[in-house]
C-alpha cells in the first residue's frame, strides 16, 4: 500500500514538471514571437548593412588620409629639391651671366688689339718701304745730301729708333692679342662646362617638377575619394534623420513603472558633456558612457534619464534606440501602440533607431522632449503622428 502510494506521488511530480516546463517554454516562445513580431525581421540585417557601409567607408577615409599624409611629406622633399636646384640654377646662371660678359669684353679688346696690330703693320710696312728705299742710296750719296756728319747720324739713329720701336709694339701687341685669345678660349670653355651644368640642373628640375605634378594629382585623387566617401556617410546619417521623423512601422511606445512625476528637460546633466556619432562600438569620442551605459547626448541618454528623472527606475545598457523594444519585451516591460505621458517612443528605423520622452498626448499626436533628433546633440521638442 505504501509502495503503491509512493509511486503515485512519483508519477503527480513528473506531470507537474512536465506542466511547469511546457508553461516556461510556451512563455519563452510567446515571447520571442512578440519580438520578431514587432521588430521587423530585415531590420536588423539593414542595420548591420548601414554599419558595416559606414564602417568600411571610414576605414577607407582613414587610409586615405594617411595616403594623403605621406604624399604630402614626398611633396615637401620634391618642392625642398626643387628649391634648391632653382637656387643652385639661379648661382649658376650668375656666374654664367658674368663670364658671358667677360667674354664679350675680351673680344672687344682683342678687336682693338687686332685693330692696333693692323695699324702697327701697316705704319711698319710703310717704314720698311722708306727704309728699303733709302737703302739703295750709298753712304757717299748720304752724306753728300747731309748738311754735316751730325745730321748723317741722326738719320741713321732715327731709322733704327723707328725700327725698334715699331718692333716693340707688334711684339706688344702679339702677346695682348695671345693673352686675350688665351683668356676667351678659357672664359668658353668654362661657359661651355657651365651650360652643361645648368642644362643638367634644368633637367633635373624638370623632373622633380614633374614628380611633384604627379604627387599633387594624387594627393588630389584621394582627397576627392574621401570627399566622396564623406559625402556617402552623411548621406548615411542624413536618412537617420530623416527617420527619426517617419519611421519605417511606426512607434513603439515603452511604459516603465510606477508614477510619472515632474521634471525640467533642460536639467539633462550631460547638457554640457561630449557628444560624437562614430558607428562605435561604445563611446569613442569623450561622449560618455553616462550613469545609464549610454553615449552622452545622445537620445537614449537622455530617455533613460527622462525616465529617471520622472521618479522611475531608468532602462539601463539597452543598447541603441532600435534595440529598445526587444530589450523591453526582454525585460517585462510593457510595449504598446497607443502613447501616454511618461512613455518612451521609439522608433526602430534607420541604423541608430531614436528614442524620445512622451511629454502629452492630443488625438493621434504627441508631444515629447528629445535630444539629438537632428544628430547634433541637442534638445529639442516635436509634436508627431502616431
Amino acid at each position: 500500500m505504501l509502495c503503491g502510494n509512493i509511486k503515485k506521488l512519483m508519477l503527480t511530480q513528473k506531470i507537474l514538471h512536465k506542466k511547469i516546463l511546457y508553461k516556461t517554454l510556451t512563455v519563452f516562445i510567446a515571447v520571442l514571437l512578440t519580438v520578431f513580431a514587432v521588430v521587423p525581421k530585415d531590420r536588423f540585417v539593414k542595420a548591420a548593412s548601414v554599419q558595416e557601409q559606414i564602417t568600411s567607408l571610414q576605414q577607407q577615409n582613414a587610409e586615405y588620409k594617411s595616403t594623403i599624409a605621406r604624399l604630402q611629406g614626398e611633396a615637401t622633399s620634391y618642392q625642398d629639391a626643387i628649391a634648391q636646384l632653382k637656387a643652385a640654377i639661379d648661382a649658376l646662371q650668375g656666374q654664367i651671366d658674368a663670364n658671358t660678359a667677360e667674354q664679350q669684353k675680351l673680344q672687344a679688346d682683342i678687336t682693338t688689339a687686332e685693330a692696333e696690330l693692323a695699324k702697327q703693320k701697316a705704319l711698319l710696312g710703310e717704314n720698311i718701304k722708306a727704309i728699303y728705299l733709302e737703302g739703295k742710296i750709298s753712304t757717299i750719296e748720304m752724306l753728300a745730301s747731309s748738311k754735316d756728319l751730325s745730321e748723317f747720324v741722326d738719320k741713321e739713329q732715327y731709322r733704327n729708333s723707328v725700327k725698334d720701336k715699331i718692333r716693340v709694339t707688334l711684339e706688344k701687341i702679339t702677346a695682348i692679342k695671345l693673352e686675350l685669345t688665351g683668356k676667351k678660349e678659357s672664359v668658353e670653355a668654362l661657359l661651355k662646362v657651365q651650360n652643361e651644368q645648368q642644362t643638367q640642373l634644368n633637367e633635373s628640375r624638370s623632373e622633380q617638377g614633374n614628380l611633384l605634378a604627379y604627387n599633387e594629382g594624387q594627393q588630389n585623387e584621394f582627397n576627392q575619394k574621401t570627399k566622396d566617401n564623406q559625402s556617402k556617410i552623411d548621406g548615411l546619417i542624413a536618412s537617420q534623420r530623416r527617420a527619426n521623423f517617419n519611421p519605417d512601422g511606426g512607434y513603439y511606445f515603452l511604459r516603465f513603472a510606477g508614477t510619472v512625476g515632474s521634471f525640467s528637460p533642460s536639467s539633462y546633466p550631460y547638457a554640457n558633456a561630449g557628444f560624437g556619432m562614430s558607428p562605435g562600438p561604445g563611446c569613442v569620442d569623450n561622449d560618455g558612457p553616462d550613469a545609464w551605459g549610454y553615449c552622452t547626448r545622445q537620445c537614449v541618454s537622455y530617455a533613460a534619464w527622462a525616465v529617471a528623472a520622472s521618479g522611475r527606475s531608468a532602462p539601463m545598457y539597452y543598447g541603441n534606440a532600435r534595440d529598445w523594444v526587444a530589450a523591453a519585451y526582454a525585460r517585462g516591460v510593457e510595449v504598446t501602440r497607443s502613447p501616454q505621458p511618461g512613455d518612451v517612443a521609439i522608433s526602430t528605423s534607420g541604423y541608430w533607431g531614436h528614442a524620445m520622452y512622451v511629454e502629452g498626448v492630443s488625438g493621434s499626436t504627441f508631444t515629447t522632449s528629445e535630444y539629438n533628433t537632428y544628430l547634433d546633440g541637442r534638445l529639442t521638442y516635436q509634436t508627431r503622428n502616431f
